[in-house]
């Protein structure tokens, strides 16, 4: 008998709307703070400044806005899981759309208020079973929010990089949302069940060709903390690095996933 397909994660729309909303929140009350110094520091994103990094935060949410004008599509044709895969394709377009946007609007607090005005309207106003082109394909409105959920903290992370001292909150269902989503990513490019990945206290799943744990502790597993796998699924942080710095624990044979990493570049 072949083993039951996994079903889908689903992810509660209202949680996920809060979530986003609150994190954009957390941006916008640090980025409130900076000054012009602050905004011109470099960032681990080539060779965006603050600036720049700031001006994607805005623009991810506006893709929400961009794909409600578009015509609904026929069909959903990509599932919120696949959407990691898709970001690289898109990069140059993204690095371009940013710079011009964040040279477009010097005042980045103006900016990023209409886009939380806008973003609260555009909310209140769609269903969340709406169907969006996005840049992935085809998926309802409440699935590409779980996908503005990931962008938002991922970049969240690299603004507390940026800058000394900055220390910008995770809304903790945007955290859980995010982790979970890069598991499933993960899953989905190397199915199996031969190893345990775990994210405490939001995520675990099973991945990896070879022999199928069942009972007791699984032979090769995979520990670490939430912003640490962030880091590891976006490319932000090497496996190597992970392991000799013990951010990640990794027992068996089959325990190695460096050649799978990162998942979203």
């Amino acid at each position: 008998m072949p083993p039951a397909k996994k079903r889908a994660r689903r992810y509660d729309p209202v949680r996920t709307r809060a979530a986003v909303l609150a994190q954009f929140a957390n941006v916008r009350e640090a980025v409130g703070g900076l000054g012009p110094d602050q905004l011109a520091l470099p960032t681990r994103l080539g060779d965006w400044t603050v600036r720049d990094l700031v001006a994607h935060i805005g623009m991810a949410l506006t893709a929400v806005h961009r794909a409600l004008d578009l015509p609904a599509p026929p069909r959903q044709n990509v599932t919120v899981v696949e959407w990691p895969f898709a970001t690289a394709a898109n990069s140059t377009a993204i690095d371009e759309f940013t710079r011009r946007l964040a040279a477009g609007h010097p005042d980045l607090d103006a900016y990023l208020a209409d886009v939380d005005r806008s973003l609260r309207a555009l909310l209140d106003e769609h269903p969340g079973g709406r169907l969006l082109e996005t840049s992935a394909g085809a998926m309802p409105l409440d699935d590409y929010l779980v996908t503005r959920a990931v962008e938002i903290v991922v970049h969240t992370d690299d603004l507390t990089a940026a800058v000394a001292g900055l220390d910008v909150p995770h809304d903790r269902q945007a955290l859980a949302a995010t982790t979970r989503l890069l598991a499933d990513a993960l899953a989905v490019k190397a199915p199996g069940g031969s190893t345990e990945v775990r994210v405490p206290p939001y995520a675990v799943v099973q991945c990896v060709e070879g022999p199928r744990h069942t009972r007791g502790t699984p032979p090769n597993v995979v520990e670490t903390d939430p912003l640490t796998w962030i880091r590891l699924a976006t490319g932000r942080l090497a496996w190597k690095d992970a392991l000799a710095e013990a951010k990640v624990s990794a027992s068996g044979e089959r325990a190695d996933l460096g050649d799978l990493l990162p998942l979203l570049a």
